[in-house]
């Protein structure tokens, strides 16, 4: 049975934004063993985020001329091989080596929402667009979830570096799994650009990208938002894990922690996708989730060191609330933009969010080797967030 054009669409985007969020979130999980292999702090761990992060905003500002030229499963398939070349590098025990393997993990990362958005915003019903586009997304605290339960079992039975290549394998695999979609997917491309990979080292890409946000009355504020979650679901990725591992929690019991705090996200993105197709109110239900969010960071402090069915449920929260945002926002950018700037919008407003994922993780690895602790950084992120959503509420008009 053939599956109609948005099947395959879904299917192809779903599979890489698992397998590829499934490769990152492993790097928080091994923040402690990858710290301690390059004699480093725990708090390091998010200076290695920080660098994904860095990745992920060149690419984003621009590789553009890469998924014209290539088409999105192509792009899709260059970003798994970079990733799979970044995990290598990881997994080596050497410190520079590491980072530049976290800068190809990022850079591997990127082409997902642009190309994915291209692809679904072209062949999705519009009816149903949310909650595609939310399934879509239900990947990445997926993949996350997969990880959680067993990237720690994995070190044990094959030790690191093993563990790390087995991670790269399956990156690998995926490459070659989505290559039967080319055929149907890779139709509509841009011009020709063969000169693509100069690009990278262009400065004006980086002002097209500001630029573009200017397309859309609405997008300025739906870009602040995205920056507020950006720094907080970075934060809340990064250093979880380190977290509760400092709070007397094992290695294992940390990362099943983060596995429940994913699959939470993964239910809600989907619930919030359904619920933003009954309500076409996309900005608002986007400012109620972070006041929302901003409540469960700070649940999560106080719940730290208590016993487990308390974190259990602490991190429900704030995984269905910092981490369920992003398929409602993506589809709201793929709204907004021109339809043949679908890509370079969703680009340019992932890069904005993606330079707070940069920063989130940097101010807050910088706040906690300060206060010597992790406490005031996680009520520092919940208050950026509610401030921003509580400025968007009251400039935005709601008639």
């Amino acid at each position: 049975m053939k599956l109609p054009l948005w099947g395959s669409a879904l299917s192809a985007t779903l599979l890489v934004q698992v397998v590829s969020s499934f490769a990152a979130a492993a790097i928080p999980l091994l923040g402690p063993l990858l710290t301690q292999r390059w004699n480093l702090p725990p708090e390091s761990i998010g200076y290695v985020s920080a660098t994904v992060s860095i990745g992920i905003c060149w690419c984003l500002a621009c590789g553009g001329p890469m998924l014209d030229h290539h088409g999105p499963i192509r792009t899709l398939q260059l970003g798994l091989a970079s990733i799979g070349l970044g995990l290598l590098l990881l997994s080596q025990p050497i410190a520079v080596l590491g980072f530049c393997g976290a800068l190809l993990i990022g850079l591997g990362l990127a082409p997902n929402n642009p190309a994915g958005s291209t692809m679904l915003m072209r062949t999705a019903p519009a009816r149903h667009r949310n909650l595609i586009f939310s399934i879509r997304q239900a990947g990445v605290p997926l993949g996350g979830a997969i990880a959680g339960i067993s990237v720690a079992p994995a070190v044990l039975l094959l030790g690191f570096g093993k563990a790390i290549w087995l991670i790269a394998a399956i990156v690998f695999l995926s490459l070659l799994a989505v290559q039967p979609f080319r055929q149907r997917l890779d139709t509509e491309k841009g011009p020709a650009n063969r000169a693509w990979a100069r690009t990278f080292l262009s400065p004006s890409a980086l002002r097209r990208s500001a630029a573009v946000i200017r397309s859309h009355p609405s997008l300025p504020l739906l870009t602040a938002i995205g920056i507020a979650f950006s720094i907080t679901q970075a934060s809340v990725q990064a250093f979880t894990a380190t977290y509760l591992v400092t709070n007397g929690k094992d290695l294992a019991e940390a990362g099943t922690f983060v596995a429940v705090l994913l699959a939470a996200s993964t239910v809600s993105r989907i619930v919030l996708g359904w619920l933003a197709d009954k309500l076409g109110r996309n900005l608002l239900l986007l400012c109620l989730l972070a006041l929302a969010a901003s409540a469960a960071l700070v649940l999560l402090v106080w719940s730290a060191g208590a016993p487990a069915w308390t974190v259990y449920v602490c991190v429900s929260f704030v995984g269905a609330t910092s981490l369920g945002w992003n398929g409602i926002y993506m589809a709201e950018l793929a709204r907004l933009a021109p339809p043949a700037q679908i890509g370079e919008v969703t680009s340019a407003a992932n890069l904005f969010g993606f330079l707070g994922s940069v920063c989130g993780p940097l101010a807050f690895a910088v706040i906690a080797s300060a206060t010597g602790g992790f406490n005031w950084p996680y009520l520092i992120v919940a208050g950026q967030l509610a401030a921003c959503a509580i400025l968007v509420l009251r400039l935005r008009n709601w008639r």
